[in-house]
């Protein structure tokens, strides 16, 4: 590893980071890159029958630490309600806040296109966070500019609308770890209306296939930025 690197993982609900780049995470994680999975709500509203809101933002959050311990990051859920999440000033200066605190150098999150509003309203905080964090003109509790050096999008069943991966990720040494991780949330192991685990599972040996690898997992440049096709992040060495 030539140098370390803070690799962010950014997520609408708990449980999302770790399912579209958990095991891309632990790739990196090994190779000694620091690895932050951030949650902008909990996902709590839901819930199944036999638990309040609250008690299963509480259950989410505990969840998404073990996950996290697992792949070799930490796990950070911020206090905004599942749902409810806004493209406003007040959560971009949270986001920028913690962009200039932690340091990330590449963040990772949601497509653009999705059918759940908060997936789609993610990256648009991001980018406005990214932009917030880096401009010195911008004070936000006397710390110093921070700026990322890449973002990239990742895979999720509820994201798929123009989606094409642009990189392919070997994961297959990783991914026993990464399904481990997924099992420590209730949702993915016992939800009746979506199969998390199949589909995830499934997905990593599909994608797999397609790059020769026993499983992996992908990920797409921006819109508009410069593309380059590969197996690895740009710049991110291993």
């Amino acid at each position: 590893m030539k140098e370390k690197h803070h690799l962010m993982v950014v997520g609408a609900h708990c449980g999302d980071a770790e399912i579209q780049a958990g095991a891309i995470a632990h790739k990196y994680a090994k190779a000694g890159h620091d690895v932050t999975f951030l949650h902008l709500t909990a996902g709590e509203k839901g819930n199944p029958a036999h638990i309040s809101v609250s008690d299963y933002r509480h259950q989410k959050i505990k969840e998404s630490e073990k996950a996290a311990k697992i792949l070799g990051g930490k796990s950070l859920t911020l206090d905004y309600k599942d749902a409810e999440l806004k493209e406003n000033e007040e959560t971009i200066t949270a986001v920028a806040k913690l962009f200039r605190e932690l340091k990330p150098t590449v963040v990772i999150t949601h497509w653009i296109n999705s059918m759940h509003p908060d997936h789609a309203l993610c990256p648009k905080i991001l980018q406005a966070a990214w932009l917030k964090a880096a401009l010195p003109g911008f004070e936000i509790e006397g710390l110093p500019p921070h700026s990322l050096t890449r973002m990239f999008h990742s895979e999720n069943w509820e994201d798929m609308e123009e989606y094409t991966p642009d990189i392919f990720v070997d994961v297959s040494e990783e991914f026993e770890t990464y399904l481990e991780a997924l099992s420590q949330y209730w949702f993915i192991m016992n939800s009746t209306s979506f199969r998390y685990f199949d589909y995830y599972k499934a997905l990593g040996m599909m994608r797999g296939c397609l790059t020769r690898t026993t499983y992996a997992q992908t990920l797409k440049f921006p819109v508009g930025t410069n593309i380059r096709k590969g197996n690895c992040i740009p710049g991110f060495d291993l």
